[in-house]
């Protein structure tokens, strides 16, 4: 049996509010083009209702992207983070140039 019915859901995260910001796309909008009310948008992005697969698919198709970018089982980190690297690493200074103010070789 699968551990989704044993009790308590598994908590299924995603990215559609920030994909939808990223794009300028309304929540109605986006339940136009998946075929659901603009409600369940809504439910969905709050995690308060969690996709059929179906569903799934066809909101990734929307962001031209695949299920693991929009869909999660474990919170998502930043973007930036995940595109540009770890947030505990510190930023990296540009090099220093090797001349310095004044001095000749």
């Amino acid at each position: 049996m699968s551990p989704v019915r044993r009790g308590d859901k598994l908590p299924i995260f995603n990215r559609i509010a920030v994909l939808r910001a990223e794009r300028s796309m309304s929540r109605a909008q986006l339940a136009e083009l998946v075929d659901i009310n603009m409600q369940s948008v809504g439910a969905l992005e709050r995690g308060d209702n969690y996709p059929s697969l179906d569903l799934a698919f066809r909101i990734c198709a929307v962001f031209s992207l695949p299920v693991e970018a929009v869909f999660s089982r474990v919170p998502f980190g930043a973007m930036s983070t995940e595109l540009y690297g770890r947030a505990d690493e510190p930023a990296r200074a540009a090099p220093r140039s090797d001349h310095s103010k004044g001095a000749s070789q």
